[in-house]
C-alpha cells in the first residue's frame, strides 16, 4: 500500500459525500449519513455498489420516516390480512325502530331533567331574594320599634312601645307574611267586586270565587306554621288590629258571629238555603261553646297547677320545678285549641260556598272582606285620634 501518494483509496470514491435525494438543509441529513456509514467498506465493487443504489432509490417508507420521524413506518401486511368480513363491506347498520324510539325517549328525558333543574335553580334564586327582602324589612322594623301585621304600635305595661326584639323570629316572619297577605287580599277583593258589577257569567265568576277561597287557605297555612313555633303570638292577637282583638276568639274571628253579619248581604235566599245556613250556624255555635268550655277548663287547671304549692318566696325548688313541668305539659294543649278553632273557621267559609250560588258566594265574601276592612279602618282612626293633654 502506497502511503506517500496522498490519494484516497479508489474504493471510497463510489460513496457520495451527501445523500442524492435528500435536501442538505433538512434536519434529517445527518440521519441519512449515519445510515450510509453503517454499510461495509471492505467488500468488492459489486457489493459496495448496493448501498449506493439503495440511497439513489430509497423506499417511500424510509423517505417518510426521514422527513417525519414521529410517524412510524407502516409495513405492508396485506398478504397476512384475512378476508374482509361481510359486515365491514356493508358499512354501518341503520338502527332499527326500537333503538330509535329508545334514543328519542332518552333525549326527551334529558330535556325534561334540564328543565326541572333550571326551574329548581330559579326557585332557589327567588327564595333567596325573598329572604333578603324579609331580612331588610325586619331590620327596618327593629329600627322603628313597631309591629308589621295588625299595626299594633303600643303595647306592654303602661303603653311602652314594643320592639321586634320582644317577639320570636318566627312570629316576626308571620307578621311580615300576614302584611303581604293583606295586600294581596285587598287586590283580590277589588277584582271580585269588579267581576260582580260587570255581571259576568257563572263560570267566569266561579274562577274569582275559587281564587278567593284559595287565598284564604293560604293564611290558614301561615297560622298553622306559626302555631308550632309561637302559639302565644296567635292567641294574644298582636298580629291583628286593636278593634279586631275586641272580637277575637281563640286566635281569630268567631265564625257564628260572621254568619250573622253576612246573612243579610246575600238575600234573597231560597227556603233550602235558609235551612242550610241555620243548621250551619247552630252546629258552629255548638262547636264554639265546646271549644270555649275546654279552653276555660284548661285555664282553670293551669292556674291550679301553678298555685298548688305555696307562693312564698323563695319557693321550694323541687316543688317549683314539678309545678312548672306540669304547667308546660298543659300549655302544649293550647296549640290544639287554636288549630280546632281555625279548622272551624275554615269549614264554615267552605260550607257557605257550598250552600250559596256562585253570585251569592261572591257577595258573601265581599261582605266578609268589607267587615274586616272596616275593623282595621276603625283601629287606624282610633290610633290617629287627637289626644287630650
Amino acid at each position: 500500500m502506497n502511503s506517500t501518494s496522498g490519494m484516497r483509496p479508489p474504493t471510497l470514491n463510489i460513496f457520495p459525500s451527501q445523500p442524492m435525494h435528500v435536501d442538505p438543509s433538512s434536519s434529517n441529513s445527518k440521519t441519512s449519513l449515519e445510515l450510509v456509514s453503517l454499510s461495509p467498506q471492505k467488500s468488492g465493487s459489486k457489493r459496495a455498489s448496493e448501498p449506493s443504489m439503495e440511497l439513489t432509490n430509497p423506499p417511500k417508507q424510509l423517505l417518510a420516516s426521514v422527513s417525519d420521524p414521529s410517524k412510524p413506518v407502516k409495513r405492508e401486511r396485506n398478504h397476512r390480512k384475512g378476508p374482509t368480513s361481510s359486515s365491514e363491506q356493508e358499512g354501518p347498520k341503520t338502527p332499527d325502530a326500537k333503538t330509535l324510539r329508545r334514543l328519542a325517549q332518552n333525549r326527551e328525558a334529558a330535556r325534561k331533567s334540564r328543565l326541572r333543574k333550571k326551574a329548581y335553580i330559579q326557585q332557589l334564586e327567588s327564595s333567596r331574594i325573598r329572604l333578603n327582602q324579609m331580612e331588610q324589612e325586619l331590620t327596618h322594623a327593629r329600627n322603628q320599634g313597631m309591629f308589621f301585621g295588625g299595626g299594633a304600635i303600643m303595647g306592654g305595661e303602661q303603653g311602652i312601645p314594643i320592639s321586634m326584639n320582644s317577639i320570636s323570629s318566627d312570629a316576626a316572619m308571620f307578621d311580615v307574611e300576614y302584611g303581604r297577605w293583606l295586600e294581596e287580599h285587598h287586590h283580590l277583593v277589588c277584582e271580585l267586586r269588579a267581576a260582580v258589577q260587570e255581571h259576568l257569567s257563572e263560570n267566569e265568576l266561579r274562577m274569582f270565587v275559587d281564587k278567593f277561597l284559595t287565598q284564604y287557605d293560604q293564611v290558614m297555612n301561615l297560622k298553622s306554621l306559626v302555631a308550632k313555633a309561637d302559639i302565644f303570638h296567635l292567641v294574644s292577637g298582636m298580629w291583628m288590629t286593636p278593634a279586631e282583638r275586641c272580637f277575637m276568639w281563640i286566635g281569630g274571628f268567631k265564625p257564628s258571629e260572621l254568619i250573622k253579619v253576612i246573612v243579610g248581604q246575600i238575600e234573597p235566599l231560597s227556603e233550602q238555603q235558609i235551612m242550610g245556613i241555620c243548621g250551619l250556624q247552630q252546629s258552629t255555635q255548638e262547636a264554639e261553646e265546646a271549644l270555649s268550655q275546654g279552653l276555660e277548663v284548661l285555664n282553670q287547671s293551669l292556674s291550679n297547677t301553678i298555685t298548688s304549692d305555696s307562693l312564698s318566696y323563695p319557693p321550694n325548688m323541687n316543688n317549683y320545678m314539678e309545678q312548672m313541668a306540669m304547667a308546660m305539659n298543659k300549655l302544649s294543649t293550647l296549640e290544639s285549641f287554636v288549630r280546632q278553632a281555625d279548622l272551624l273557621r275554615h269549614q264554615t267559609i267552605h260550607r257557605l260556598n257550598q250552600i250559596l250560588t256562585t253570585h251569592q258566594a261572591a257577595r258573601c265574601f265581599i261582605a266578609m272582606a268589607e267587615y274586616f276592612h272596616r275593623m282595621r279602618a276603625l283601629s287606624s282612626l282610633w290610633l290617629a285620634r287627637p289626644r287630650q293633654e
